[in-house]
């Protein structure tokens, strides 16, 4: 029986739907009392039993086991050919633990690709072949070793460990690369190690780990953004935009948050999250377990019944304080990021750093003062865009939808209120509470 289909990598063709419809009508014969049998997909490998219903759907979406030709898990007998008791591989030789959990988390970042029905019928936001092409070079690092007979890591494992352990102890880009150079000799020949920084870094992006660089005039007037992108002078004030040789005087790291909302809802496990402040919250008069509880959530959904009336659409709130990257006391200098904190999740995951998106991070030396509001531009220009709604899918109702965000309130300290909200915390109407009434005194 030819089964050259399973190493087909395009899992749209007449040849790779045809087998998987044979492996069904094969399995069909071996089923269980309940309907239940081991998935063959990449994801599952063998390990995990579900309903018959859904393996044409996993097999569709994860692929074949490429190594998976004899049957065996599912009632077909040895192959003659092989010794009883030979270990039959039905997995990638470099897929372990770790390498299942980054798997994990391409799918989720991947996304859905396929319907359940026929393969041709694609849904109508399918990401386009670019991006498309972007998480199929990812996952074949995923599943290529860091060199040849590696059993513990795969390529994209073992660079996205690395960077983790630059970020942890503070490596500087000099002796990373000088690490990588002397890992890449050391390592076999063929090794996948990359060599440069730039070739580390724009794996990384890919993964979703990018940002935007956004230069800055030196007095804070403005951002070189969109229309002034290509400006050699601060519209505002006059100033050079560079200091020398296309070297601006700051630069604004922006990083996106609409595509790491979409990813919310791309895993089955946090899209039902998502959706526990309005089906799972217990509600109680008198009683505040949740910032749904509480009377600002309640008078944003009577203000905004459209967006309240989808338990899908993002509450955020806005965080920000500075603080000295340099970690030495006496090293005058303030940076400033902005943290975005999605409030749809239970409060246990709600405050777990893990779901923070990180928006901006304001370069220093000193705060940003009543400019704060200059380098708010990118996000809430993309805030706007988020208001009226993206397309997105929710893989836990397997449906399309559209994505609202909004940001309800901000969470600082008193300084930091003055920055973000434009009101004066200093003098005789220092309160925005007590306005007139405020009770000063002067030191």
């Amino acid at each position: 029986m030819d089964r050259s289909w399973i190493s087909n990598p395009d899992r749209l063709s007449a040849e790779y739907e045809n087998g998987v419809r044979e492996f069904v009508t094969f399995v069909r014969g071996s089923l269980d009392v309940q309907g239940l049998t081991k998935f063959p997909c990449n994801r599952c490998m063998n390990r995990e039993v579900h309903h018959i219903d859904s393996v044409r759907y996993h097999l569709l979406i994860y692929g074949f086991l490429k190594d998976y030709i004899h049957w065996t898990e599912h009632g077909e007998q040895s192959n003659p050919q092989v010794p009883m008791g030979s270990p039959i591989q039905d997995t990638p030789p470099c897929m372990n633990e770790q390498d299942e959990e980054m798997g994990e988390a391409l799918r989720d970042a991947a996304g859905h690709a396929y319907d359940i029905g026929s393969s041709s019928d694609l849904l109508s936001d399918m990401r386009p072949p670019a991006e498309q092409a972007q998480y199929d070079k990812l996952f074949e690092e995923l599943h290529n070793p860091l060199y040849d007979d590696c059993m513990k890591f795969s390529a994209l494992t073992f660079i996205v460990k690395l960077m983790n352990v630059k970020v942890l102890y503070k490596w500087s880009d000099r002796s990373f690369v000088a690490l990588l150079k002397l890992l890449h000799e050391a390592l076999p020949v063929g090794n996948r190690c990359p060599r440069t920084y730039y070739e580390t870094m724009k794996l990384l992006c890919d993964v979703g780990l990018g940002y935007e660089h956004i230069d800055v005039c030196k007095h804070d007037c403005t951002l070189f953004y969109n229309e002034h992108k290509d400006d050699d002078v601060c519209p505002i004030c006059g100033v050079s935009h560079y200091v020398r040789k296309k070297i601006p005087h700051k630069r604004l790291r922006y990083f996106p948050i609409t595509p790491r909302l979409k990813r919310l809802y791309s895993s089955k496990h946090t899209a039902r999250a998502m959706r526990w402040h309005k089906e799972q919250r217990l509600e109680e008069d008198g009683k505040l377990r949740h910032p749904a509880d509480g009377e600002a959530w309640k008078k944003f959904d009577s203000l905004y019944p459209e967006f309240a009336g989808d338990p899908r659409s993002v509450r955020m709130g806005l965080a920000s304080d500075g603080f000295n990257p340099f970690s030495h006391m006496s090293t005058s200098y303030n940076m400033w990021p902005v943290i975005l904190i999605p409030y749809n999740l239970p409060p246990w995951l709600t405050m777990h750093r893990s779901n923070y998106l990180l928006s901006l991070l304001i370069p220093g030396p000193k705060s940003p003062g009543k400019d704060f509001d200059v380098f708010l531009r990118p996000l809430i220009e993309e805030l706007k865009v988020l208001w009226d709604g993206v397309q997105s899918f929710d893989l836990y109702q397997q449906a399309s939808f559209t994505l609202r965000a909004s940001v309800i309130w901000t969470v600082s300290d008193f300084p930091a209120f003055a920055y973000l909200s434009g009101w004066s915390t200093q003098g005789k109407l220092a309160c925005p509470i007590c306005l007139e009434d405020t009770r000063y005194k002067s030191i």
